[in-house]
């Protein structure tokens, strides 16, 4: 067999010898042998019935055969080893086809995976019989399982959580969030809040509220307000005159409230719509409404307060899921937690929902096959960039010791077959 141009241990993992190896290759040097010694013996043959034929005219029948049977034998040796290797060492064109042809075989057996393995059909079909959203609801329903799972998933955060730099976290805030929030201009979004609130009449409503706020406010501090009228006043005006300024305004501020929260159809409430209405317009069309809304934001976004809000809550965090891992990670906590008992809940709901358990599966299927159609041109130029990477001799041995054996029965059965049709051949050229 051909000398890799490489160690073993040099060569990719996909490419080193073995010890299965080792004993196919024991193997097919073996068939190699009887393949070889079946061809010498129909040679031997060949040479004997050749000298005696003249004597025994019926050893026509036995060199007719053997002769073919050594064509065949030859033949199909030939073929054989030129899968592999130039045959003799001559360098014959279209032989060594394996090692010569390495690349356009990686690019072809990539191709034939992504056009026949690889598809949305194929992949649907097999994941849909497989109904894996039902077997992951039957894992879950075990309570060791979501336990597992659920102390799985508190590791992994707690353990990501630990990785993270406090700096690296307010870097993708900053980049992720707060870079997001710069380019999105605030105007039209809260034009579009505001009509929102709006819709239905909905901001009447906030007005009804605002409207018992006031009037709430205005029961509670009237002594303060006339407290304040009496500071307010000339030195020279009479108290009974502030007395009765004072009931005049809270009795007028509290009809008015009361006015407004009676009558949907007040003036105050359509003055109110006017107000809102232009609002909006002005959220959306008015340039120096728009720059003072732009400019609010930024404001807000540059003040100090944003970045330690942030920080806070990833510290917060951080500390929440420390926490519950350490308390998952208690060996005598048997009690399940409310991830747990929440991941068990669902499982037993998918199984007992035939229509959730339909939704399921195609969620999974579709997840599936979607990274499949994404992925499948990469995954053939993988192949192709992977086996083209090979060293091509040992790619030729590697293959050889998977498949090299069943091919030695090709010679075999090349030689018998080979031997046959001679015998047939001299049989009929007699009776003709």
């Amino acid at each position: 067999m051909t000398i890799p141009t490489v160690s073993n241990q040099e060569l990719p993992a996909a490419l080193r010898i073995t010890p299965d190896d080792e004993v196919r290759r024991v193997r097919l040097v073996q068939m190699k042998r009887v393949a070889t010694i079946m061809l010498v013996v129909v040679a031997l043959i060949f040479v004997a019935a050749r000298v005696f034929e003249s004597q025994y005219h019926w050893l026509g029948f036995v060199r007719a055969f053997a002769e073919a049977a050594m064509v065949g034998g030859i033949a199909d040796w030939f073929a054989v080893t030129a899968l592999f290797r130039h045959p003799l060492g001559i360098p014959i064109p279209h032989t060594a086809i394996v090692p010569s042809r390495k690349d356009r075989i990686g690019t072809a057996l990539g191709n034939f995976v992504q056009r026949n393995f690889l598809t949305r059909e194929v992949v649907a079909d097999k994941l849909a019989a497989m109904r894996l959203g039902e077997r992951a609801a039957e894992w879950l329903t075990r309570p060791e399982n979501s336990r597992r799972l659920a102390r799985a998933a508190a590791h992994g955060l707690s353990g990501a959580a630990n990785v993270l730099r406090d700096e690296e976290v307010q870097s993708l805030v900053d980049r992720g969030i707060v870079a997001r929030l710069r380019k999105m201009e605030a105007a039209p979004l809260a034009a579009k809040a505001f009509e929102l609130l709006t819709a239905d009449g909905r901001h009447q409503t906030l007005l009804d509220d605002a409207l018992r706020l006031a009037a709430r406010f205005l029961d509670e501090n009237e002594a303060m307000i006339r407290e304040r009228i009496k500071q307010e006043s000339p030195w020279w005006v009479p108290g009974a005159v502030e007395s009765r300024l004072g009931d005049k305004i809270v009795t007028g501020v509290e009809k008015t409230l009361v006015a407004v929260a009676a009558d949907p159809t007040h003036p105050l409430r359509k003055r109110y719509d006017e107000a809102v209405d232009r609002f909006v317009v002005n959220l959306r069309e008015n340039p120096d409404t728009i720059a003072r809304a732009e400019q609010i934001k930024l404001d807000l976004l540059n003040h100090p307060s944003v970045a330690e809000f942030s920080r806070e809550v990833w510290t917060d965090v951080k500390e929440r899921i420390a926490t519950y891992a350490e308390r998952l990670a208690d060996e005598a906590e048997q009690e399940p937690d409310q991830l747990e008992r929440w991941l068990t809940s669902l499982g037993h709901k998918v199984l007992q929902d035939p229509t959730l358990a339909a939704k399921v599966n195609g969620w999974i299927v579709e997840l599936v096959t979607y990274s499949v159609e994404q992925a499948r041109e990469e995954v053939a130029r993988l192949i192709a960039s992977t086996v083209a990477a090979w060293d091509a001799n040992a790619t030729s041995r590697k293959i050889e010791l998977q498949i090299g054996r069943d091919l030695q029965f090709i010679r075999i059965n090349g030689t018998l077959v080979g031997g046959l049709v001679g015998l047939l051949l001299y049989s009929i050229g007699l009776l003709l």
